[in-house]
């Protein structure tokens, strides 16, 4: 029976993934429609972003189902109560592309971005996927060293966050105050992308260690 068990809880894994790399893909695409203002690809990113929203309904069925059906000891809960947690990490991920890819509508015909900070976005882009993809392999394996190595990733995020900024301030800047909102803004979006897939990969750390991250030891998870 427990066997059973495990064999479900690792089958709840495989579905997070699944949600991660969709939200992955679904930021590629937002990314191609912004730097393009291709409003065809937009449409396709908001139009699928309900399959992240019902995969999440079934995954959250399927954890309940384990906490009601069954009686999980404490590691088995852990691992529940955390998937719980990523399901909404997950889903945000996918609504963060789905943000991108609104204000790409929105600006159509026009770009929504200036020509100078496009390389900085697409950038922002390859960086945002990759990390929805390292989300969704350290689930998959319930690899913690991937998980742990999330944080390392978000640190080439931040980086061209801070980058962003300094254009946006620099006073060479010449494109307008709705064109600095829209930059900033959309750079929001990218940098709470990779804080969210940051955040799955601090719970599957804790999922499969039992321990928090050394950073978060001190502050709530």
């Amino acid at each position: 029976m427990r066997t059973e068990y495990h064999e479900q809880l690792s089958a709840l894994d495989r579905q997070l993934g699944d949600m991660c790399g969709v939200a992955g893909m679904a930021m590629r695409q937002a990314t191609q429609a912004l730097l393009d203002a291709d409003v065809a690809v937009a449409d396709q990113v908001i139009g699928h972003h309900e399959q992240i929203v019902a995969k999440r309904a079934r995954a959250e069925k399927d954890a309940f189902a384990l906490l009601a059906l069954q009686q999980p000891v404490a590691g088995e809960l852990r691992d529940i109560v955390s998937s719980i947690q990523i399901m909404a990490d997950a889903e945000r991920m996918g609504a963060l592309a789905v943000h991108v890819a609104k204000i790409a509508r929105m600006r159509h015909p026009e770009h929504a971005l200036p020509e100078e900070v496009h390389g900085c976005f697409a950038e922002m882009g390859t960086v945002a996927v990759a990390m929805g993809d390292s989300a969704s392999q350290a689930l998959m394996a319930s690899d913690p060293q991937r998980g742990a190595r999330l944080c390392g990733e978000d640190d080439a995020m931040n980086n061209l966050h801070r980058q962003l900024f300094s254009m946006l301030l620099d006073r060479t800047w010449t494109h307008g105050v709705p064109a600095a909102v829209d930059t900033a803004l959309l750079g929001r979006f990218y940098e709470r992308f990779a804080d969210h897939a940051v955040q799955v990969g601090r719970r599957v750390v804790f999922k499969v260690t039992g321990a928090l991250p050394p950073e978060e030891e001190d502050s709530a998870f």
